[in-house]
Parts: C-alpha cells; sequence; structure tokens
C-alpha cells in the first residue's frame, strides 16, 4: 500500500484527494475561493495567490482527517492548475499582483498585436500554436499587466504559470531562477519550443513591444516535464497543509491536461474536459501542427509523448448563464432534458459567449441563438446550449482530422458528464463515435499519477493508469438521431465560419461591432 496526494485547482475551488495505489480514492476534500469579476468589465477576472495557498491548507487538512490516513505515510503530493493563469512577481517571488485568471480576456488588443508580428516576423513558433495568438496565454497577459502598471515594473522580476508558481512556494523556493518550469504551461501558453530553441527570440519581443526588454532572460530557467521533480516540501508549507516535510513534488501541469491522464487517455484519444469551459486533450504517436488548435507539445501530457490542445472557452458557465436568466439552477433546469428529441427545440446555439478558443481563436465573439419563437423556454435553451458545444466539438476534431490527427475513442471526463447522461448522449451522436464516459470521478486522478512517480510507485503513467483509473461507462451513437445532428451540422458550420471570422464580408464584423459599441458605452457611462 502507497498512498500519494493529488491536488486539482480549478476556476472556484481546489480539491485535494488522497489516492491508495491498491485501492484507489480514499477521500476528497475541496476548499473554495474568490473569483474576482466586474460588471463594467468583463473580460475581467483574477484571483489571489494568497486566498489559493489558503484554500489548499485547509482542503489538506481537511482530507488528512476524513481519510483516517497518518500523515507521514502520504510519500509525495503533486498539482494541476488552470491556465494560462499568469501572476507577476517581485525579489522572493512576492506577488506584485493576482492571477490573471486564465478567462480573463482584457489582453485582446496584445494578443492581436503578437499575433500580427510573429506573421509579419515569420515567427515559427505561431505555426505551433495554431496560427493564432490568444488573450487566454502567457505573453499577451503579460505585456497587458506591464502597459497598465507602470509604477510596479522597476520591481517585476518574473511572471509564473499557476502551476508553478504554487510548486515553487511549496517547495521553500524563493530565487525566480531556481523555479522548475513546466513544459505543459510554457509550450502550451508561452511559444516555448524545445526545437526552435526555446522561448520567442528578445528581437522579436521587443518588435511588439519595446516593454519587453529582458523579459526573455527573466523568463529563463530549467524547462521540465511532470517526471521530473519540482523539488520537496518545505518544513513550512508541510506543516501548514499538516504533511511530512521533504517529500517530493513534481513539476506540475495544467488542470486539462492531468485530467486527462486520469481519465485513461492513451494514444490516439481525445479527452473532453467538460467543465467551466472546455479543454480537448490528447495524445499523438507523432507531430501533426492544425491550423487554429492552440497548442502542440511535446511531453506536455504524457512526458515520452506529444500532446495536442484545443478547448470551448464556455460551457458549463454557459448553463449556469441560462439557468441564472431564468431564476433556477441547472440542476433543476435539466430534469426532463430526457425527453428532448434531436432539433426538437428549432434553437441552433453557437456557444461563443466567452469568445472562441478553438478553431478561430477569436475572443471578439459571442453567443448567437437561432430559431427563437414565443414558446421557447429555458429549458429549450439549456439542450441547444448542450448541441451547439457538440457541434461545435465536432468543428475541432473535424479539423485535427483533416491534419492528419488520428482519433479513435472520444473519453468524456470533467465535472458535466459525470451527472449529465444527456450531455453524453448528444455528444456521441453529434461526434458519430462511441463516447466513454469513467465510472468514477477522475478530478485529481491525473495529480495522484504524477504524484506515485515521484515517490517512485510506479514506473511508468501508462503502470499506473492500469491500477487506478476507472472503468467507462460507454454511450453509442444512435442512428436516427446521428442523421438530423448531420443536417443541423452543415447549418452549424456555415454560421460558425461566416459570423466567426473578421475577414468575413458579410457577417465577420457583426459581433465585434457589438462588442466594440457596448464597450463604448461602459466607458461613457463611467466618466
Amino acid at each position: 500500500m502507497a498512498v500519494v496526494a493529488g491536488v486539482d485547482f480549478g476556476t472556484l475551488s481546489v480539491r485535494v484527494s488522497l489516492v491508495d495505489s491498491e485501492r484507489g480514492l480514499l477521500a476528497s476534500a475541496i476548499a473554495e475561493y474568490p473569483l474576482h469579476r466586474k460588471r463594467e468589465d468583463p473580460e475581467y477576472a483574477t484571483q489571489s495567490h494568497d486566498d489559493h495557498m489558503r484554500a489548499l491548507a485547509a482542503a489538506t487538512r481537511e482530507v488528512v482527517r476524513k481519510s483516517a490516513v497518518p500523515a507521514d505515510q502520504i510519500l509525495a503530493i503533486a498539482l494541476d492548475t488552470t491556465g494560462s493563469s499568469v501572476i507577476p512577481v517581485g525579489r522572493n517571488l512576492h506577488p506584485l499582483d493576482d492571477y490573471y485568471l486564465w478567462c480573463d480576456h482584457r489582453a485582446k488588443a496584445e494578443a492581436a498585436e503578437i499575433t500580427a508580428a510573429a506573421h509579419r516576423e515569420k515567427l515559427a513558433a505561431i505555426d505551433w500554436c495554431g496560427g493564432v495568438y490568444s488573450s487566454e496565454w502567457g505573453f499577451s497577459k503579460l505585456l497587458h499587466w506591464l502597459r497598465h502598471n507602470p509604477g510596479k515594473r522597476s520591481q517585476f522580476e518574473s511572471a509564473f504559470e499557476h502551476c508553478d508558481m504554487v510548486a515553487a512556494t511549496l517547495c521553500g523556493i524563493s530565487d525566480v531562477k531556481q523555479v522548475k518550469r513546466s513544459i505543459c504551461a510554457m509550450g502550451h501558453k508561452w511559444l516555448w519550443n524545445a526545437s526552435l530553441g526555446g522561448l520567442p527570440p528578445e528581437d522579436f519581443l521587443i518588435k511588439v513591444d519595446p516593454l519587453f526588454a529582458g523579459v526573455r532572460e527573466k523568463l529563463n530557467g530549467e524547462y521540465a516535464t511532470s517526471d521530473k521533480l519540482a523539488g520537496h516540501l518545505s518544513p513550512h508549507w508541510a506543516e501548514k497543509l499538516g504533511l511530512k516535510p521533504g517529500i517530493p513534488i513534481p513539476v506540475g501541469a495544467f488542470d486539462a491536461h492531468w485530467d486527462a491522464i486520469g481519465a485513461g487517455c492513451r494514444g490516439e484519444d481525445i479527452v473532453n474536459v467538460v467543465g467551466t469551459s472546455t479543454c480537448i486533450i490528447g495524445i499523438t504517436p507523432s507531430v501533426q501542427l492544425v491550423p487554429g488548435v492552440c497548442g502542440v507539445v511535446q511531453g506536455s501530457v504524457h512526458p515520452q509523448r506529444t500532446g495536442i490542445e484545443a478547448g470551448l472557452s464556455a460551457v458549463g458557465d454557459i448553463f449556469q448563464s441560462i439557468a441564472a436568466r431564468a431564476g433556477t439552477d441547472v440542476s433543476t433546469l435539466t430534469k426532463g432534458l430526457d425527453k428532448y428529441r434531436p432539433g426538437q427545440t428549432g434553437l441552433l446555439r453557437i456557444t461563443w459567449d466567452n469568445g472562441d478558443r478553438t478553431v478561430l481563436v477569436n475572443p471578439n465573439l459571442r453567443g448567437i441563438t437561432f430559431g427563437w419563437n414565443l414558446q421557447t423556454t429555458a429549458q429549450d435553451e439549456l439542450f441547444a446550449a448542450i448541441e451547439g458545444t457538440a457541434l461545435h466539438t465536432r468543428v475541432i476534431l473535424d479539423r485535427m482530422e483533416q491534419h492528419g490527427v488520428i482519433v479513435r475513442r472520444v473519453i468524456n471526463a470533467g465535472g458535466i458528464p459525470q451527472k449529465n447522461d444527456v450531455l453524453n448522449q448528444v455528444y456521441a451522436n453529434v461526434l458519430g463515435r462511441p463516447v466513454l464516459v469513467p465510472a468514477g470521478n477522475v478530478v485529481s486522478l491525473g495529480s495522484a499519477i504524477f504524484a506515485f512517480l515521484a515517490a517512485g510507485v510506479f514506473k511508468t503513467v501508462e503502470e499506473a493508469q492500469d491500477k487506478i483509473c476507472p472503468v467507462y461507462k460507454v454511450f453509442q451513437p444512435e442512428i436516427s438521431a446521428k442523421a438530423v445532428y448531420e443536417e443541423l451540422y452543415a447549418f452549424y458550420s456555415k454560421i460558425y465560419f461566416a459570423f466567426g471570422r473578421p475577414q468575413s464580408a458579410e457577417f465577420g464584423n457583426v459581433l465585434p461591432g457589438l462588442i466594440q459599441l457596448s464597450e463604448s458605452a461602459h466607458a461613457d457611462a463611467a466618466h
């Protein structure tokens, strides 16, 4: 018997799980932290490092209490986080501000400038992230911070992804040069590529903005996959967490990537990690560049394989907003959805409520619903939104397959598929493939797998998966439903590209124009 702790930082809470190498999941505990939003600025989303660390300590102590496992028998702790969630730091890793959370889109202009400069300067790294740099990613967020915090620039020592900052904090590291950086985080969000010499060159960054002068050097350090150690738990944090000091902590990663491992992802699998948003994670046998797909990185998901990432910028958040507008909750609104038939609502829901992450990589979009009538209900919209997220997922998988990525299995992981059979069946029907859903919760299980590797309990990811990953419940495509969704998909893809591409003469400026008018109105009201 060997026990480790797996940690998963989500958008609103942290989950800590204790997992036994023989018995599997023993217990989990969750602690919440606030997400800071501004009604007058819907792009704003931040969180506090101190809030994260307090929640981690509380959840860890609680799970140890619940499980009754002696603290000195917990052999390792590993953690994943949201991303790209970026924090600027000064000396001794002191935070200079809150995290720009993954869903903070204030850096839209900076992202567009980076994209334009990359194509103008023929930066090869832009092809590895789908050809478009995103406002959700590291360099755009850092540039936005540098531009809007002139008084703090002199204190700036470096910037870190959440997973690297938490690991360094737990290890008691105070020298920014000693912090290990996750290849998962830096490869998918910071244009880092080992074969291209690491980060983009200094002269490119300065051409984007002179404020980037010296930043490349400040981001240098050891970049590592998650089979390497970030360090060992410091006595200070061991006391706060109620664990044994000195236990190993592997280099962290993003939550969706490790959730995919916890869901049993193997080569030629695609995992939809469906939560507040959806991350689509795959492991491919070889490198395949895919236009519009936001990351192809060697070693990012599995240390010895190529990881590929795409996704939807909002899924659960859309369901929640529909329920909130109706004065109810998602659980209540979901009751009875199993009676709905494909296309029954007459609605076609384009799920861009928080922009488009893949394949358009366009934050200047908002949700569209076609087909309203006077009898349409909130429940109709919820079902149409489920269909819309599935249809969007098909757009992404079709793009991958067009560029040589083989998809043999689709696994629906994350929190929503565990409790929404309707969603899983719709996805199977829309994607035309069996959809596999882990029978047990896999959140933080991927973290546990890398903790086991760090402790030397298992030698390979696959050995650990065989031992502790849950079995699947399988949803098969229904022939009649699949035929209806073929027709809906033809409409969906036409609208998706007509309204979603800025260069589309007829409709491409409609949604960005609405956003601009709204932002101008808010600015006028503020003055």
